[in-house]
């Protein structure tokens, strides 16, 4: 048996709703001929005759054509709630979006930020996601990433990646210490975190004055509790550690403070929705220029 087209519904109907296939054709500005074969093939996909001619010539549903129009009327009605549906569903700005980051700027920045996005689109719902993992945006594990970096040519053009800024870093000590901060030891990351910038930098920093301090941590939270504790000296990205009352930022000797490009990225399939162009404006609003 052929495969049935949904496609051809539409003829069905057309048919059925003006009596002829020639009034149909007209209606769907195709000739007639096209019509006819498209009936008769959704005629041979389910093997019964839908139509049949009346004494004056009108083309009348059988029976079973009569099943079929009103399927197809379901179906009509269907697609076109659905095509409303998404229609609203994209004008407005409402709705679940995830977003993903790493934990310092998800707990630091967006959420502080957050009161002002809902309270301007109260019908607006945001998941976020703090994690430094890369999530899979194509199996929508998240509808937007921040990342700190450029994504790799494996990504191609399964995501839409826009720089949005820099994030910048800068050397932070417990305010009790800023006048002997050079004598502080460096707080880094944990072994399996050596490969990020940061934790490059202040291995360099470590290396050519006072060492590394007894402790070591996995993120960049912890790294600020170390700091907060007196526990030594790190790097920060400057719009976290400059609004945390107790601690100062204090010349960098390790070198120039290191600076991070900020990413968002999203799935092609709805970065034009209109909820999360809106989250996409409000995070670029929030971490553009820090």
């Amino acid at each position: 048996m052929p495969a049935l087209d949904w496609n051809d519904l539409q003829y069905v109907l057309a048919v059925a709703r003006e009596g002829s296939f020639a009034t149909a054709g007209r209606r769907l500005k195709i000739d007639s001929t096209t019509v006819s074969r498209r009936v008769r093939t959704i005629e041979s996909a389910l093997g019964a005759r839908l139509f049949e001619r009346t004494a004056d010539g009108r083309m009348r549903p059988t029976e079973a054509g009569e099943v079929v129009v009103t399927r197809a009327e379901w179906v009509e009605s269907q697609i076109a709630g659905l095509n409303a549906a998404v229609s609203g569903a994209d004008a407005a700005i409402s709705g679940s979006v995830r977003v993903t980051s790493v934990p310092i700027l998800v707990n630091r920045v967006l959420i502080p930020a957050l009161p002002a996005l809902l309270e301007r689109y109260p019908d607006l719902q945001i998941e976020l996601i703090a994690d430094s993992h890369d999530l899979n945006l194509s199996r929508r594990d998240a509808d937007v990433a921040v990342r700190l970096a450029r994504p790799g040519e494996e990504v191609g053009d399964r995501v839409f990646a826009r720089r949005i800024g820099l994030l910048r870093y800068g050397v932070y000590v417990h305010e009790s210490r800023e006048d002997d901060a050079h004598e502080l030891p460096w707080v880094t990351y944990e072994e399996a975190m050596g490969h990020i910038p940061q934790a490059k930098w202040i291995d360099y920093a470590a290396a050519r004055s006072t060492g590394l301090a007894a402790v070591a941590v996995n993120d960049a939270e912890p790294l600020l509790q170390c700091v907060l504790a007196g526990l030594g000296r790190s790097l920060l990205p400057c719009i976290v550690a400059d609004r945390v009352s107790g601690i100062v930022r204090v010349g960098a000797d390790g070198g120039a403070p290191l600076e991070r490009e900020i990413w968002t990225l999203t799935h092609p399939d709805v970065r034009h929705l209109a909820r999360v162009a809106a989250v996409l404006e409000w995070i670029e609003g929030t971490l553009a220029g820090c």
